[in-house]
């Protein structure tokens, strides 16, 4: 498994953007489907968005697209969301989480076997 450790959160207005980052350790990184997902108080976990092993495909939740943009640097270990046009409703506990693939499985559902301690992410009105 891999460990992974995210940053970045904090307190934003409605309309501004934040950058979260999640550190991975180990060397094999690369070969991780990285993805994105966050809970809201009193909701369950959701999806937000997830990456392929060579940052080539993405997939975004509804509710984010347009709006959030994955992306990561296997030299540096490292997967982001940059989160633009932010609304209270994004407001939520963000994890970032890895999964060994194959991307098709990753899409039907497939468990996400490491996750990170989780980044709070607050909007304001």
């Amino acid at each position: 498994q891999v460990q992974l450790v995210e940053s970045g959160g904090g307190l934003a207005q409605a309309g501004g953007s934040l950058r979260l980052s999640c550190a991975a350790s180990g060397r094999t990184f690369s070969s991780y489907i990285m993805g994105w997902f966050r809970q809201a108080p009193g909701k369950e976990r959701e999806f937000v968005t997830v990456i392929s092993d060579d940052g080539g495909r993405t997939r975004y939740a509804d509710s984010v697209n347009g709006r959030f943009t994955i992306s990561r640097d296997n030299a540096k270990n490292t997967v982001y969301l940059q989160m633009n046009s932010l609304k209270p409703e994004d407001t939520a506990v963000y994890y970032c989480a890895a999964n060994e693939g194959p991307w098709a499985a990753v899409l039907r559902g497939s468990d996400f076997g490491s996750w990170g301690q989780g980044t709070q992410v607050i909007v304001s009105a």
